[in-house]
């Protein structure tokens, strides 16, 4: 295998992977069942009065 056959081979099913990795990735931050989690952390920053049920590592 030469190195442009080996470049075109990675080009190709590169450009495969990542398009597959983004739809993975916006099929999971657009799943109806992930929304109250998304929407909880986007809260998180402005809730000063009310740390996460977790606790919080700062008090």
């Amino acid at each position: 295998m030469d190195y442009e056959t080996f470049s075109i081979f990675a080009g190709t099913w590169g450009l495969v992977l990542l398009v597959v990795m983004f739809t993975a990735a916006m099929a999971y931050a657009l799943w109806p069942s992930n929304k109250e989690k998304f929407e909880h952390a986007a809260h998180l920053p402005l809730d000063a009065e009310n740390p996460s049920e977790k606790g919080d590592p700062r008090s």
